[in-house]
């Protein structure tokens, strides 16, 4: 069996995927896997621009056909026109996992009042989990990995801690984390001792 986690990354940002501006999202999401897992890895990119088609087909072949475990869009998720992102999801989704939203939202409001106007969705296609983070790499890095107090201890805990023991359930690989980052979070029955 393999264990190696396949994380599909998508930038959806019309500038971004015309060459107007750099994507930042994809190396700020990078470097956060960098940091943070301890277990096999490795990476699918795509920078898409702001079309609900577009990103249907680009999640439907990330999830069927290259087999991502895990599949993280940055960007469209706001109330402008052309942010799509969360209907796309939901489009191409088996089942809806409302408590990744809901988190994050909670997640920003700990820095931003705005954080209110962000519609994320958190799905499951087949053994896949597709997440909608937000596009700006400070706010990427607080989602996943949740808001500090001063002195380092954690106030709102970030998604990432729920997605391992949730990769388990569908059938992912086993994930493991440098909890100075981010702990995994799973029930004493699910923790898998050292080899």
């Amino acid at each position: 069996m393999n264990d190696e986690l396949l994380i599909g990354l998508v930038s959806i940002s019309d500038r971004a995927s015309s060459g107007v501006y750099e994507d930042k999202g994809i190396p700020a999401l990078q470097e956060w896997f960098g940091a943070s897992l301890t277990s096999p890895w490795r990476m699918e990119t795509r920078l898409i621009p702001d079309e609900q088609a577009k990103i249907e087909q680009t999640l439907i072949e990330l999830c069927d056909s290259a087999g991502c475990h895990l599949v993280l869009t940055t960007g469209g998720t706001g109330p402008a026109l052309r942010d799509v992102t969360p209907e796309a999801t939901l489009a191409v989704a088996h089942k809806v996992m409302p408590g990744f939203g809901e988190q994050m939202r909670q997640i920003s409001l700990a820095f931003v009042p705005t954080a209110i106007l962000s519609r994320q969705v958190g799905v499951i296609r087949g053994k896949s989990l597709i997440l909608n983070l937000p596009g700006q790499p400070k706010a990427i890095k607080e989602t996943l990995e949740g808001a500090r107090n001063a002195d380092g201890t954690q106030r709102v805990p970030g998604i990432f801690a729920a997605v391992p023991y949730c990769l388990d359930l569908i059938g992912g690989p086993y994930v493991e984390t440098d909890e100075a980052v981010v702990k995994a979070f799973r029930p004493k029955s699910a923790i898998r001792q050292a080899k």
